[in-house]
């Protein structure tokens, strides 16, 4: 009975910081670490202490699984090599430099040791960066933030483990990049498996329910094998994110996502703010330890103080060349941009690279592919060219480099035979607390100083324009189809002239694909029996579907050549998922 008042006034602090943080201007996971360092610290409360396996085995893999399954694997995919250098050789180099550090700070703790604790304090936390998204910040410092924290778990769990290995028997620089490589290539195999068997398992489900429980499973099913093969369950758990992520539309009913969106960011709710109470809960028994084993508790905070000032430093000191030779291959790209349209504009249909113009491809599809990734390759250059990255932009990736939960988790791992055990775990909990309450505390107003507002009239004409593509592509469709019936025909010609007379009079608000709908049905069904009309409006509701499905394709098209933002085509989704929910329910057998 006691846990379970304990696990319900749990839910009652998540739910209230939820709601309470935004209208004190704080973010809620802030919220949460300090009510949970107040309450450790009253006296009638006992020493709390929760199993790290549980973090890392049990809390993280959901979490970087559906943080996977919302990044836009676009932008991941455009700034993959800065985020692999961010989550790989960032992870490294803070290892190292901050096991130098504490190898000096701290007496008989040695080299390999302080690697180790270097390697618990390098990784920026998935969830700690959560905070970041909601301060309106660019997409691609977004994306590289989020596909950072992501990846960089694995590196530096490696390198604890190796650390930890060779404190007790020597190792190897091959050793490790050999260890690296088996976990992550593992991880990738097991992951890109699980998320395409999870794609073409649900695709078989029809209920919705049922379907969003399966996708709760997906994260264990695909990290527990990796970890049993000795390779990184974190890592297979985010690759399994972002194949199931880039499929859903194209394999999951509407219905579906729309019920995994609701289900996961109510299991994001719980999670996140557990993993954040937790932290402060934790500090009274982290003190106490120290306490007892007479290592000093002040000594362990002036060390964090440290180690937090050389973690910013160093973070700073890798961004810097990074964003600048971003630019330079952005004002590079910008030279080669009109080349590269001009040779996917020149290329005739059946012509592929490299033959004489006017020469015959073995196939046809082998050109479009071609010219398909010529597009990409200037929508790319657009995108960094618009979207570039300067200093601001730059001391935002800095700063927004927080640490959390696991930082906290991977120092508790320790051997139990550690030297200095309790004073290392109480620098890693410092250092992530501290980075939580400083940094995220002053990023609002870090972003509000820096950053400009971003127009929104920019995002508005994307839209728009995306918009005309899909329905160009319906029309075309339909065009197409010579067996369509003459009044069905007309309807569809009376939703294309109420969009195009909305479009040339520049009108704020479009007339709803159900209005135009409507009209074009009553419209067809004049001067037929009220039978013909119940009939012409239930094919008016399947033409429509058969509408969407076409934008649909036309908008995943889009998205796979990279010609309009994540937001944009986020959102014309959203919309048409909706509509799609809505004509179906309307539909015969509807309750």
């Amino acid at each position: 009975m006691e846990l379970l008042v304990i696990a319900v006034l749990a839910l009652l602090a998540i739910t209230g910081a939820a709601a309470i943080g935004p209208k004190l201007g704080v973010a809620s996971p802030l919220l949460l670490v300090l009510v949970g360092i107040g309450v450790s610290l009253l006296p009638e409360v006992p020493p709390f202490e929760v199993d790290p396996e549980w973090i890392i085995a049990g809390v993280l893999p959901p979490l970087l699984y559906s943080a996977a399954v919302s990044m836009p694997t676009m932008e991941f995919r455009r700034d993959f090599t800065a985020i692999s250098g961010l989550s790989v050789v960032l992870v490294v180099i803070t290892s190292v430099l901050l096991g130098v550090l504490f190898t000096w700070l701290i007496p008989d703790l040695g080299l390999a040791m302080g690697i180790a604790l270097g390697a618990i304090l390098s990784p920026t936390d998935a969830v700690a960066t959560s905070i970041v998204k909601r301060l309106g910040v660019s997409p691609r410092v977004s994306a590289m933030l989020d596909g950072e924290s992501l990846l960089n778990d694995a590196t530096a769990l490696v390198l604890l483990r190796t650390a930890i290995a060779g404190a007790a028997a020597s190792v190897t620089l091959w050793g490790v990049v050999g260890t690296f490589v088996y976990s992550v290539a593992v991880a990738i195999v097991i992951g890109a498996i699980v998320g395409w068997l999870n794609l073409r398992l649900r695709a078989r489900v029809s209920n919705p329910t049922v379907n969003t429980v399966i996708s709760f499973t997906m994260p264990f099913i695909a990290s527990i094998p990796a970890e049993q093969l000795g390779a990184s369950g974190l890592v297979a758990a985010v690759v399994a994110g972002l194949i199931t992520g880039r499929g859903a539309a194209r394999f999951l009913s509407p219905q579906h996502r729309l019920s995994d969106v609701q289900s996961w960011r109510t299991v994001e709710l719980v999670l996140e703010g557990a993993v954040f109470l937790v932290m402060g809960l934790e500090l009274a028994a982290i003190v106490d330890e120290v306490e007892r084993a007479h290592e000093g508790v002040w000594a362990a905070i002036r060390i964090a103080a440290i180690a937090f000032v050389a973690v910013i430093l160093i973070r700073a000191a890798y961004v810097a060349p990074l964003l600048a030779a971003l630019g330079r291959r952005a004002r590079r790209g910008g030279e080669f941009k009109q080349m590269l349209a001009d040779r996917a504009g020149r290329l005739p249909p059946g012509a592929t690279a490299g033959s004489p113009t006017g020469s015959r491809a073995p196939s046809t599809a082998q050109s479009e592919r071609f010219r398909t990734m010529m597009r990409r390759r200037v929508a790319d250059i657009d995108y960094y060219l618009d979207e570039t990255l300067g200093w601001r932009e730059g001391t935002i990736v800095v700063w927004a480099g927080m640490r959390g939960v696991v930082t906290l988790a991977a120092a508790q791992t320790l051997p139990a035979d550690t030297p200095s055990r309790a004073m290392l775990v109480l620098i890693a909990f410092v250092v992530a607390v501290g980075s939580l309450l400083v940094q995220g505390g002053t990023l609002p107003w870090l972003v509000r100083w820096l950053l400009p507002v971003r127009d929104p009239g920019d995002t508005y004409a994307e839209r728009h324009e995306l918009k005309r593509v899909m329905r160009a592509a319906a029309f075309d469709e339909l065009d197409a189809d010579d067996s369509l019936d003459p009044r069905l025909r007309t309807t569809a010609e009376r939703m294309r002239a109420a969009w195009l007379t909305s479009a040339d009079e520049g009108a704020d608000e479009e007339p709803t694909p159900a209005t135009a709908a409507k009209t074009g049905a009553d419209a067809a069904g004049r001067g037929h029996g009220t039978s013909d009309r119940l009939i012409d409006a239930e094919q008016v509701r399947l033409l429509r579907l058969r509408m969407i499905r076409a934008e649909r394709e036309a908008l995943l098209d889009a998205r796979d050549e990279g010609l309009f933002s994540a937001a944009a085509l986020g959102a014309a989704l959203e919309e048409l998922d909706a509509e799609q929910i809505s004509i179906e329910l309307k539909g015969p057998g509807a309750e």
